[in-house]
């Protein structure tokens, strides 16, 4: 999972761990407060922290009427650290632009504590070859990067609804390339793969222009190549052991990293970090809110669990917290722990007390 030293969004950032740990906690919607008890459970075996719940997505809409308050936003900004389970449901399902949606709540959020830089860790673990898609000799050795930007592109673009068009506009500036360029530059071992549609949108043009400045003039060390999105996909499921960092933008990072999950088995084994220039980040898995299993007590809770680990190495600076539980649960896995989605039979608490097992 990239131990190897904290990625810095800034150089002015990052002053030492904080003297008060205080948390703020987004269970959110569907199986998200099923998977935040596991996470806090993992996280007080190590460190002790205060820990500040609050409503958010589909279940700050039925409650508030809106997704994020600005009661739960300046708790997040006062917060070290934001950590969210999962958001969303066909409950709150619309194509009603009037009506509030729960993942306007995440957006909001992203925007409003500067989080430009996602970071999305993808590694294949031998024990899980097994539960992956796609074959063994394909998956073998694959541990990548992806560094998604957050807060600019089509997602944040202005948009236009009318009963018979609509449009979502996709705009970028020099500097929000630059900024998440370095971020890649810098988590980089080897080769950073710049993924854009330079054939094709303006946009990606900018972009490509931009990380070839940031690449000659501050990183000439690193390796750089650039990928068109539609090779990038294809390349990740027939041979994704070839990336190291993957740099691309809001949209593109999103579908990208989601086809990743399937190298790990699940995309339940996936989590993320949102890092800004300052103040706390916010730490995430990758997957949805799971209304289907919701209730059930069957929801995988590794990724959610493997998110605390990104909390402690990126919001506060814990690296040795951070890979004690990455190393639990490697081990867990090593050991036979399969939840459903990895085709065993193991419960939420059941995997929890694996990871816990070897803490």
């Amino acid at each position: 999972m990239r131990a190897a030293g904290r990625i810095r969004t800034e150089d002015s950032c990052w002053y030492g761990a904080p003297s008060v740990t205080g948390i703020l906690t987004l269970p959110g919607d569907g199986i998200g407060p099923e998977i935040m008890g596991p996470a806090l459970q993992v996280l007080g075996a190590l460190t002790s922290f205060d820990a500040e719940e609050h409503l958010f997505g589909g279940a700050s809409i039925d409650a508030n009427g809106v997704a994020l308050t600005d009661e739960v936003l300046a708790a997040a900004r006062d917060a070290d650290a934001v950590l969210l389970a999962a958001v969303g449901g066909p409950k709150w399902d619309t194509t009603d632009p009037a009506k509030p949606r729960p993942e306007q709540g995440l957006l909001g959020l992203r925007k409003g504590l500067g989080l430009f830089a996602n970071l999305r860790p993808v590694r294949a673990q031998p024990a899980l070859y097994g539960a992956s898609p796609l074959r063994e000799e394909r998956i073998a050795g694959t541990d990548l990067l992806v560094v998604r930007e957050l807060t600019g592109g089509i997602y944040f673009g202005a948009k236009t609804r009318t009963r018979d068009s609509a449009s979502d506009s996709c705009v970028y500036t020099r500097e929000e390339v630059e900024r998440i360029a370095r971020v890649a530059f810098r988590a980089a071992r080897r080769r950073v793969t710049s993924v854009d549609k330079a054939n094709v949108l303006e946009t990606s043009r900018l972009w490509r222009e931009v990380v070839v400045d940031v690449h000659q003039s501050e990183f000439a060390d690193v390796e750089l190549e650039h990928v068109l999105v539609d090779n990038a996909a294809m390349q990740l499921v027939a041979d994704p052991s070839r990336f190291d960092v993957i740099l691309t933008e809001n949209m593109f990072g999103d579908i990208l990293s989601d086809e990743a999950a399937m190298i790990t088995g699940s995309i339940g084994m996936l989590p993320s970090a949102s890092l800004g220039s300052g103040g706390p980040g916010l730490f995430e898995p990758i997957h949805g809110s799971a209304p289907d299993i919701a209730g059930t007590g069957t929801a995988n809770p590794l990724a959610m669990i493997l998110s605390v680990a990104l909390m402690l190495r990126h919001g506060l600076h814990l690296e040795a917290e951070a890979a004690a539980i990455e190393s639990a649960v490697d081990r867990a896995l090593a050991e036979g722990l399969r939840t459903r989605d990895l085709g065993g039979t193991a419960t939420t608490a059941q995997a929890t007390q694996a990871v816990l097992a070897h803490l």
